[in-house]
């Protein structure tokens, strides 16, 4: 089949903005995780929302919505007891990992009849995207593109120099929580498309790449939006033909870009 067909059907025109949206939020979200050092607290918060799938699955609601809650109480919590310092930021993170996982296991063994199928919420299915996910994944790129838009200086201080925010007047924790609970949606809204065991990488690698060739945030956020939506479209164009999982492919092809990348700073700069 040519490619170009494929833009005559449905599933891949769905796939093809779902990657559009995912790339624009997490390029956003994802070069504030990076440039704040949270990878394992999203990564926390990430397999806490399992628990939330689980919930939904057992109750009957959608097993997003559960995802979604999971994923902000999970959020809030982590920043809440690390700005308290109740206990240490890597065991706040094992503790939220392994019970959210835990609880969407019991919930999914609960559940009457037949046990579902979990791996398009572990590894994620971009081409099984509906057109009610594009509207929330729309919404969702919209609020990060709004915010980051117009609170974009506080932001940049809020994320390297937090001291230095709060003498300009800026209010620190309140621009925490924000930010927090918008990377929890994130996460739980990339859960269609990479999957839970695979979100984390379309949150940091597009950024890494990005990093090797400049420290600018702004620079950084442009790069990891276009890298995601590149590795995107190539990741469905191989995995269409090859056969093979469309989220899997996509980390994949970054992973190839990253690699790639290095290449090219070592050949072009001389740094290793």
């Amino acid at each position: 089949m040519d490619i170009l067909e494929l833009f005559s059907y449905d599933f891949f025109m769905h796939a093809l903005l779902a990657a559009i949206l995912m790339s624009v939020t997490c390029g956003i979200i994802g070069t504030y995780i990076v440039s704040r050092r949270m990878v394992f607290i999203s990564g926390g918060i990430t397999h806490a929302s399992f628990g939330g799938v689980g919930l939904g699955y057992f109750l009957g609601f959608p097993p997003l919505a559960g995802a979604a809650v999971f994923a902000i109480i999970a959020a809030l919590a982590t920043e809440n007891l690390t700005r308290r310092k109740i206990l240490r930021n890597d065991s706040i993170i094992a503790i939220m990992w392994s019970l959210g996982m835990a609880m969407g296991i019991i919930f999914v063994y609960l559940t009457p009849g037949y046990a579902p199928n979990l791996m398009s919420f572990l590894f994620g299915s971009i081409i099984t995207v509906s057109a009610q996910d594009l509207w929330l994944m729309f919404a969702l790129a919209l609020v990060v593109s709004t915010f980051f838009a117009i609170f974009y200086r506080p932001i940049l201080y809020v994320s390297f120099d937090e001291q230095f925010a709060k003498s300009r007047g800026i209010p620190v924790m309140l621009f925490n929580y924000m930010l927090i609970i918008l990377v929890a949606l994130t996460i739980v809204m990339s859960i269609r498309i990479a999957g839970i065991i695979l979100v984390l990488s379309v949150l940091t690698i597009p950024q890494n790449i990005a990093n090797l060739f400049t420290n600018r945030f702004d620079k950084i956020l442009i790069a990891s939006v276009i890298l995601g939506f590149l590795a995107s479209f190539l990741g469905l164009i191989v995995s269409y033909y090859l056969n093979i999982p469309s989220g899997a492919t996509i980390i994949f092809t970054l992973v190839v870009i990253y690699l790639a990348a290095r290449v090219v700073k070592v050949v072009t700069f001389g740094s290793k």
